[in-house]
């Protein structure tokens, strides 16, 4: 019962954080820490070159296929902490 209340906590916190940057930057675009990152390494040092430029970088050949993946990403994620919320929660089952 005690981690209901905790995970609706952690929901409503979201949903709360979430409205309140949407109503307070209602123009702001979702963008990605690698965007922020360069910008501000750009403007630090406009002549900045990669340490390992022979580093393989992986490009995706399309906007869905990025999505895809970062769907694909999302949904082995939820099943892994899903799993644990389900073995915990049967754990304390056989417990009581």
């Amino acid at each position: 019962m005690k981690l209901e209340y905790i995970v609706g906590a952690i929901v409503l916190l979201f949903i709360v954080q979430f409205f309140y940057g949407v109503l307070t930057q209602p123009n702001a675009e979702f963008g990605g820490a690698d965007g922020e990152a360069e910008n501000v390494i750009a403007a630090i040092n406009p002549d900045y070159e990669p340490w390992d430029p022979g580093l393989p970088t992986f490009e995706p050949p399309s906007g869905e296929i990025e999505s895809l993946l970062f769907a694909l990403q999302a949904a082995i994620g939820a099943l892994v902490i899903g799993y644990f919320f389900g073995y915990y929660k049967g754990k304390n089952k056989v417990d009581q």
